[in-house]
């Protein structure tokens, strides 16, 4: 007698799929910046221009949602530190990078009321997001470092927490003083030319 198994081969979900999820995530992104913890599941098919059960088969819950969200923003995040360090001399892609976490700042913002309502918190999530804000920040400010644009007797982490405190103070131009205040800190760790 042979006993047969069946074989699942883990399949990459189809183009459209894929298509229909990124969209969903950025529909919702745009829908909780708006709408915060009043954003229904419903408005966010009807945004993307899907019907209910494709949200549902994407995101089972909720929290799948606000959760798959929260990581996309981080990846993308640390995707553009990758892609800023490929095309742009050292200094000018930290400064850049920092410009492109004062966005991902203010979409956290947005989202700490959704992000606390998770039933199962925020613990894995910020710890997944760690290591990727952290390295992205530390490859950066090394390149710029041996590249001879910077001295940093500092932690490079200490950079993005003065940045970031300017995001708890609930002042609705905090995003422009942010983006001044990085100017700042680059003018203050840079090195003289020939220096």
């Amino acid at each position: 007698m042979t006993i047969k198994t069946e074989r699942r081969v883990a399949r990459k979900p189809r183009a459209d799929a894929e298509r229909n999820r990124l969209r969903l995530m950025a529909a919702a992104k745009a829908v909780f910046a708006e709408k915060g913890a009043d954003a229904s599941l419903e408005e966010i098919a009807r945004v993307t221009g899907v019907g209910i059960g494709t949200l549902y088969r994407h995101f089972p819950t909720r929290d799948a949602l606000i959760g798959d969200v929260y990581r996309n923003e981080t990846e993308q995040l640390a995707k553009a530190a990758t892609e800023l360090a490929e095309s742009l001399p050292p200094k000018e892609a930290l400064r850049q990078w920092m410009v492109v976490f004062v966005e991902y700042m203010a979409t956290k913002h947005g989202m700490y009321p959704l992000l606390n309502s998770l039933v199962d918190g925020t613990s894995t999530l910020y710890a997944a997001a760690g290591p990727l804000i952290s390295g992205s920040m530390e490859m950066l400010a090394a390149r710029a470092v041996e590249n001879g644009d910077i001295r940093l007797d500092i932690p490079p982490l200490d950079l993005l927490r003065a940045i970031g405190g300017l995001a708890n103070n609930n002042n609705p131009e905090w995003k422009n003083a942010a983006k001044r205040l990085i100017d700042i800190l680059i003018a203050g760790i840079e090195t003289a030319p020939n220096g």
